[in-house]
This record gives C-alpha cells, structure tokens and sequence, in this order.
C-alpha cells in the first residue's frame, strides 16, 4: 500500500507570465494540474485519489491577482485571495453578496491562501468519490451515496444524474446571483461565459464540475455594474459555524421600487452540482413587495422537482426557509 504521509513524485512548473503558463498546460494536457492557492489540490494528491505528472503553480503571476474597476463594474484577478475580496472597499460597497460568501469560506486561514479562482474550480465533496473509490464520477458504474445506506445527509436534491454529489463554493452561488462572467484562456484565445453557464451538472459531464478543460486557465471573473448596490441576501447553514461547507447556502439579489420587487436573482448553492438558480420563484415575486408574506407565499415553489435521498430530506424546509428569509429580509 502506498503511503499517504507523503506527497508523490511530480514535476513542478512556477511559471510568472500567463502566456508561459497557456503554453505549458497546453503542452501537458490532462497529464498537468494547475494549482492556484492548492487548498483543493494537496487533498487529492496526497490521498492519491487523483494523479498527475506535473503541477502548474500559477502563484507566481501577478497579472491574475488584484480588483480593477471598469467602465461597467468591476474585474477580479481568479488568483485574488478570498481575504482580499472580504477587505475590498470597492466590492464591500458595492457588490456584498460576494463578500459576504467570501467571508463565510473554511477559516480565515485558508481565506488568506484559497483564491476566488480556486474556490469556484474546486471538485464536489462527495466522501466516497474523495477516497477514490470507482463511483460514476471517477468512471466506474456505481453511485455508493445513492443508496438507502449510503451517507448522503450532504449530498443533491436536484439534477441527480448517475452522482448525486452537491457542489462545494460558496462564492459561485453569489457570482451567479451577480451575472458575473468568466474569462478563460488557452492557447487559441480567449473566451467569456456567464458564470451560470460555466459550472455543468452531472447530465451534461460526469467527470467535471466546469466547462474547463485541459490547457484552459481561469484568469478573471468579472461583475457588471447591473446588480451593483442591489439589495443583497446572503446565508449560508452548516453544521459549524467556521471550516465547513454548506448545507444550504443562498444567495439573492432584489431591485426594488417603492418596496416592490422589479427584478431579482435567487440562487442556492449545495442542492445540487451547480448553482441552482431560482427562476420560477424570481417570477413569482416580480411586481411584489419585499416582505415576509410575499416569502411565504412562494417559498415552497424554491423545492418544486425535488428529490430526497435517504438523509438529507431536511433540506427541503431548509432551502424553502432561506427563500423565505431572503425575501422578507
């Protein structure tokens, strides 16, 4: 059996311009990973769940890090540290629901090292697919969570396709709520999706969270300044307070004119691989006034296509008390 106590054999690529950086993941391929802040990645390897040849440390390039405004909003470098989008001035005014998500990731450590890059990359948290086992994800044919023996307490509720694991971020939720978009380069250019576009569920790829794929980099996240001094709704549940994941996390937008919802944005993370986006409950509230009533009244449309596993059916009063909360706030 090989020990887990010690790294295995890799070569390691530091490069400090993102043309080097494009030039060396195209020439590896699947057989390079790329390594922002390392949080997710140090997990995998040293377990020996996954495998590479080599690691791209992207650290190094100064051009990925830093929060530029723009003529329409703003752009954050994928390497910025999640610490330094909590303590942005211009993203605590302006855009909150990203700090507060920020703010609520893992422990202030890993707040000063993780990146916003690496947090909306980071693979699901399944426990069976973490410790290698062959489930449909890894490219076996069993899911062992799906089972009524399974432990499933944190896994999906919706768009369950062969894996039934939840996606881990907290920051996507909120990048989905804000209409943010994604800049992603490779060797043939670049490329922008919208944030709801560029995390994939299970049905579409088992094998990936995102629609990235070997020799493409993340190098920005932009906001646009449409949802820009919204009024924003943020809260995340987990069974600790600090160093945990989501349960549940929820992440919502609201325009208002004399009280009245004129457009809004509702996202829930951990219910499903991607962010889910509310869509049927943001009709339901157009023309509406912000309040408690109004939540009531549509927080049970937020779990309509639901599907209960065998432990985590409290996640059904769960994400429909968090719409709730976030309308009558």
């Amino acid at each position: 059996m090989p020990s887990h106590d010690v790294m295995p054999n890799m070569e390691l690529y530091q490069p400090v311009q993102v043309e080097d950086a494009l030039e060396i993941a195209d020439r590896l391929a699947d057989r390079g990973w790329l390594v922002g802040g390392g949080q997710d990645t140090y997990g995998w390897l040293k377990d020996r769940a996954k495998d590479v040849d080599a690691l791209i440390d992207l650290s190094a390039i100064e051009s990925l890090r830093g929060i530029r405004e723009t003529a329409d909003g703003v752009e954050i470098g994928a390497l910025t540290t999640l610490t330094e989008i909590i303590n942005s001035d211009v993203l605590r005014n302006s855009y909150a629901l990203l700090t507060d998500a920020a703010g609520v990731v893992a422990s202030p450590q890993i707040r000063n090292i993780g990146t916003l890059g690496g947090n909306v990359s980071q693979d699901v948290r399944c426990w069976y697919y973490r410790r290698g086992l062959s489930c449909y994800r890894a490219g076996g044919n069993l899911c062992y969570a799906d089972t009524p023996e399974g432990m499933n307490r944190e896994h999906a509720l919706f768009d369950a396709s062969r894996c039934v694991a939840a996606g881990a971020s907290d920051t996507s939720s909120a990048l989905v709520a804000l209409d943010a978009s994604m800049v992603i380069e490779n060797s043939s250019g670049e490329r922008v999706v919208s944030a709801e576009d560029f995390f994939v569920g299970p049905a579409n790829d088992i094998e990936n969270t995102t629609i990235l794929r070997p020799g493409d980099i993340l190098t920005a996240v932009r906001i646009p300044s449409t949802w820009a001094n919204a009024s924003f709704y943020w809260e995340k549940v987990a069974d600790r307070n600090v160093w945990d994941f989501s349960l549940v996390n929820i992440a919502a937008a609201f325009k208002l004119s004399g009280g009245n919802i004129t457009d809004s944005r509702i996202v829930a993370g951990a219910v499903q691989t991607t962010p889910r986006r509310l869509t049927n409950v943001e009709i339901a509230v157009q023309g509406q006034p912000k309040n408690q009533e109004t939540g009531e009244s549509v927080m049970n449309m937020a779990t309509d296509g639901a599907r209960a596993l065998a432990h985590n059916g409290f996640k059904v009063p769960l994400l429909q008390n968090l719409v709730k909360r976030a309308i009558s706030a």
